[in-house]
């Protein structure tokens, strides 16, 4: 985990991403090969978050950059801030124990205690990731309302009486002053972005596996099963086997119909229509995805702030899926079989700071192939050299034994010269 104080780096073009540790704005690359990307994209036009293909730049905790460049992704560091100290978790001994509390209120149980618990354990990384901005409601009077109205970003405001009126407002948004401008005092986003990013390199080994239908933060739909010692209902960090599946469908995050094994149906659609969803409608909807149907929804309890009135609300909403969004949907004779990830390309404003550390990556790119050719050239020429060496040897060696050959057959034929391999004996007197 990130901590002690960060510090602004704003030339990171060059460096080591093994070196770096931090929250780092960075150009990004992501292949069209990888089928199913590791790293989000926000959309600012659609206001939806993506896992695309294709260049763009983005803000991102260091590690999962490196993550990101060892599966494929090419990361070009541009700026950020970085932390000098690496800390363990300090919530692991508070986790660890509200989790056996937990269990222990399960095996006792006791519902209640089991919800607060989760709540507790989920309320903890939530926090500290809080969103500064905030709505306000306020009952003030004229001064105060009049400041307001010039100060904040007004929702909505109405008088309701001679000396007071109701105001609601955004409070710490990019327009207030510095004066103004009063975050939470116990958030630490830094922690909460962190945990975000190491629990999607946690869960990318199981999501990009082929036989993945369906994810949702930390839940995984599989065509086959798990090893067993990933497996645990009473062990933190390992997975729990919710259900054994007959037969699925998975049309966007958060609406799907499944069937177990024992014939239970589940059903999930997230949306003002989800009471109207059922199996049937799944069945259809799959068949023909841009469906969509006109359908009234009641609302019991519709807060009107300006009115300070809670009421019951009929709307019309389109029944349906919105296709297109987050994936591009893949047909096969017109039948909805698959999707594929968008494609984006978003210098973020980075344009000419991208293409000058192009140009000099690829000058230094140059050179050292030159030098690199120039190297080869000088071995090829030394090994060229030595084997024009070894092939004039043979010639030199069959002269001089034919030489050689010629000077001993000589010195054979030589009627006066006689060899001897031992010294002749002498003949004996004649007694």
């Amino acid at each position: 985990m990130p901590g002690g104080e960060p510090v602004w780096h704003g030339k990171l073009e060059g460096q080591d991403l093994d070196n770096l540790f931090g929250f780092i704005e960075a150009y990004v690359v992501c292949p069209r090969t990888i089928s199913r990307p590791f790293l989000p994209y926000r959309d600012e036009k659609n206001q939806t978050l993506l896992f695309p293909t294709g260049n763009f730049v983005g803000v991102y905790y260091s590690e999962e950059l490196k993550y990101a460049r060892d599966i494929g992704y090419q990361i070009i560091p541009l700026s950020g801030y970085l932390f000098e100290k690496k800390n363990s978790s300090p919530f692991e001994s508070f986790v660890s124990n509200i989790f056996e509390r937990r269990q222990e209120a399960k095996r006792a149980g006791n519902d209640a205690m089991s919800y607060v618990y989760k709540i507790l354990m989920n309320s903890l990384y939530g926090r500290f990731g809080i969103n500064p901005k905030c709505t306000i409601t306020e009952i003030c009077d004229s001064d105060r309302y009049n400041y307001l109205i010039k100060k904040s970003d007004l929702i909505l405001g109405d008088k309701l009486s001679e000396y007071y009126y109701i105001l609601s407002y955004l409070s710490n948004t990019e327009h207030v002053d510095d004066s103004d401008w009063n975050p939470p005092k116990i958030s630490a986003v830094q922690l909460s972005a962190a945990i975000t990013a190491c629990a999607r390199i946690y869960m990318y080994k199981y999501i990009s596996r082929p036989d993945c239908y369906y994810t949702d933060t930390d839940s995984v739909v599989l065509g086959s099963p798990l090893p067993e010692e990933e497996i645990s209902s009473t062990v933190l960090g390992k997975f729990k086997l919710e259900n054994n599946i007959k037969k699925g469908i998975f049309l966007a995050p958060k609406s799907y119909s499944l069937l177990t094994q024992e014939d239970e149906g589940i059903i999930k659609h997230k949306g003002h229509a989800k009471s109207l969803v059922d199996k049937e409608w799944f069945e259809s909807q799959y068949v023909d995805i841009s469906r969509t149907k006109l359908t009234s929804v009641e609302s019991n309890f519709n807060i009107d702030w300006e009115r300070l009135n809670i009421s019951k609300k009929e709307t019309l909403v389109n029944l349906g899926i919105r296709i297109g969004n987050k994936r591009e949907p893949v047909y096969d004779n017109n039948l909805w079989v698959d999707t594929v990830p968008l494609d984006v390309t978003n210098f973020g404003g980075q344009e000419n700071r991208i293409r000058a550390y192009e140009v000099m990556r690829l000058q230094e790119l140059n050179e050292k192939n030159i030098e690199h050719l120039a190297k080869k050239d000088r071995e090829i020429a030394y090994l060229k050299s030595k084997l024009d060496s070894l092939n004039n040897e043979p010639y030199q060696d069959k002269a001089n034994l034919g030489k050689s050959q010629s000077h001993s057959a000589q010195k054979a034929d030589d009627p006066k010269k006689h060899t001897y391999k031992h010294k002749p004996k002498g003949k004996k007197k004649p007694g």
